[in-house]
């Protein structure tokens, strides 16, 4: 789908965090960006990008830091690379290369020293219009399947106006590695288990203090006046102004404030392990890899049952 076929959506600016030094992933991310390496063959930013596509956004803002320029270069053309693929007639990866750049207009905010997601954001503000009342963040570290869940959100903000947060249930025994919801019916039956109003925020509790086992996942949709709030908040945990301090103020002041719950599934790229499980799921979805790779695992499994 082109940028001009695209269905218009309730945001027109995305914006991507990605300045982390990534440092789960080191050595590697000493020179390789994290958000470009390859979840089978097509890097993770790509992936959020095309999310962002879909629901309808016009431009992403990629927030990054000097020393991952590889992340703006890869949404650039290259005229020598497709030529030559063009001229050995490699259709299939002459598509692959052009996708990138044809997704979406992509800008760059810099972020000069690592001082939080909240801090992040409020660094692509003047990225936007005056018209725009509202911005979606996508975080690269969490890929949902299916995707949709951002319409889902569009359709939540468009019902009852301020911001719209994705939720995923969470086991209560890992519910302290997260951002967690105080949550309350909206009173419409039509909602029950997808749409839930927000009373508040809990960062990382304890299981026994968690207020329900529905978990911030890295998709939102924020009021525009989020930038004002990031304004009014004081820096947490290690100088950092947090993005869940931001949400929770705007909460205690009455702005309406829902989760829309996924149903499906989350990986997390940000460590090694949420990395492999997500180049697996989607290796086994690939019509090139998937059927050997299927039962290669079914084989190898079986080695270790069998001792």
């Amino acid at each position: 789908m082109s940028n001009n076929e695209k269905t218009r959506g309730v945001f027109q600016t995305a914006i991507i965090p990605a300045a982390g030094l990534g440092t789960r992933f080191l050595p590697v991310t000493k020179t390789v960006p994290k958000e470009l390496l390859p979840v089978v063959s097509t890097p993770g930013i790509e992936i959020i990008a095309g999310e962002a596509a879909e629901a309808g956004a016009d431009r992403l803002v990629i927030v990054t830091s000097d020393r991952k320029t590889g992340v703006m270069a890869y949404f650039n053309e290259d005229p020598v690379l497709e030529t030559a693929l063009e001229k050995q007639g490699k259709e299939v990866m002459l598509h692959r290369v052009r996708r990138a750049p044809g997704l979406i207009k992509v800008e760059s905010a810099l972020q000069e020293k690592p001082l939080g997601l909240g801090h992040a954001i409020s660094v692509a503000e003047d990225h936007l219009t005056e018209d725009e009342d509202c911005v979606a963040v996508l975080l690269p570290d969490d890929v949902v399947m299916p995707t949709g869940v951002l319409e889902e959100m569009e359709e939540v903000r468009n019902r009852f106006g301020g911001t719209v947060l994705c939720a995923c249930e969470v086991p209560g025994e890992e519910i302290s590695a997260y951002g967690v919801f105080d949550v309350e019916p909206t009173g419409d039956p039509a909602d029950e288990g997808r749409v839930m109003r927000v009373k508040g925020m809990v960062e990382k509790p304890d299981p026994e203090d968690a207020p329900s086992n529905f978990a911030a996942v890295g998709r939102y949709i924020l009021d525009r006046s989020i930038f004002g709030a990031l304004q009014r908040i004081e820096p947490g945990a290690g100088g950092e102004l947090q993005l869940t301090d931001a949400i929770a103020l705007q909460v205690e002041e009455g702005l309406p404030t829902h989760v829309v719950v996924h149903h499906g599934v989350r990986h997390d790229l940000g460590n090694p392990g949420g990395f492999i499980r997500a180049s697996v799921d989607f290796a086994l979805q690939d019509e090139t890899y998937g059927s050997d790779l299927r039962e290669w695992l079914k084989d190898r499994l079986k080695q270790d049952v069998d001792g």
